[in-house]
C-alpha cells in the first residue's frame, strides 16, 4: 500500500490528501516533522519536506505535491484534476502555481512561522508585525478569489479542477490558523463552504494539532 509522509498543517501535504481522497487511492498517513530532518525522511527526500509518497513493494517514491498529484491523475481516470483543452490546462496550471507559490510565500508560510514553528519548535513569541501583514496579505488573496468567481463558476473554468483543490489546501492552513476575515468575502466563503462539504475534506476537518486549537467555525460547512 501507498504510504504518505506528510505533516498535518503542511498545505502540499493536504493538498496530496485531498486529492488521493477524491481519486480513492489507498493510502497509509504516516506523521513526519519536517524540521526534525530524520536521516531516515532525508534518505527519500534529500530536501527534507513533506509530502513524500513510496510503494514499498513496487519500490516507487513520489516527492513533491505536484509530481505526486500529477502522476496518479495520469494513471487513475478518476476525478481528473487536470482536464479540459490546452488552454484550460494551462489555466488550471497557473492557478495551482498561484496558491502553491504565491499564497505560500506571501501568508501560509509566515503564518505557519510565527503561529505554529515558533510555538512548537523553537518555543519563541511570535512577531505581531509579521503576523498583521500576512493577514493582510491573506486578505488580498481572498480578494482575487473573488475576483475569479464573480467570473467563473470555479477557480479555473468552468470545471471543479485541481486549482479548486490547491487553494482549499492552502486556505485551510490559515483558517487553522485563525488569520482568515472572511468578512466582506461572500463569493469566496460560498465556493469554500462547497469544498469543506466533500467526503474528502472531512479528515482533515476532524484533525487537531497537538497544543494549537483552531476557531470554533474551522470544522463547520455551515459558518
Amino acid at each position: 500500500m501507498w504510504q504518505l509522509f506528510q505533516f498535518p498543517l503542511c498545505p502540499f501535504s493536504r493538498k496530496v490528501r485531498l486529492v488521493l481522497a477524491e481519486k480513492g487511492v489507498g493510502h497509509e498517513l504516516v506523521r513526519e516533522n519536517p524540521w526534525e530532518k530524520r536521516d531516515e525522511f532525508v534518505d527519500l527526500n534529500p530536501a527534507g519536506e513533506t509530502p513524500v509518497m513510496v510503494e514499498p513493494d513496487q519500490g516507487v517514491t513520489l516527492i513533491g505535491s505536484q509530481p505526486i498529484v500529477e502522476y496518479f491523475d495520469e494513471t487513475v481516470d478518476r476525478m481528473p484534476m487536470i482536464h479540459g483543452n490546452a488552454q484550460l490546462r494551462a489555466e488550471i496550471r497557473r492557478m495551482v502555481e498561484w496558491f502553491d507559490l504565491k499564497l505560500y510565500r506571501e501568508a501560509v508560510e509566515p503564518l505557519l512561522n510565527e503561529r505554529m514553528r515558533k510555538r512548537l519548535v523553537t518555543r519563541e513569541s511570535p512577531d505581531t508585525r509579521v503576523l498583521r501583514e500576512a493577514m493582510r496579505v491573506a486578505s488580498e488573496h481572498l480578494d482575487y478569489i473573488d475576483y475569479l468567481l464573480d467570473h467563473r463558476r470555479w477557480l479555473a473554468g468552468p470545471g471543479l479542477s485541481l486549482a479548486d483543490f490547491t487553494a482549499a489546501a492552502h486556505l485551510s492552513v490559515i483558517d487553522y490558523l485563525g488569520a482568515l476575515d472572511w468578512r466582506g468575502h461572500k463569493q469566496t466563503k460560498d465556493w469554500y463552504a462547497v469544498m469543506k462539504s466533500r467526503p474528502c475534506f472531512r479528515p482533515l476537518l476532524g484533525e487537531r494539532m497537538e497544543v494549537i486549537v483552531p476557531p470554533g467555525h474551522y470544522d463547520k460547512v455551515d459558518f
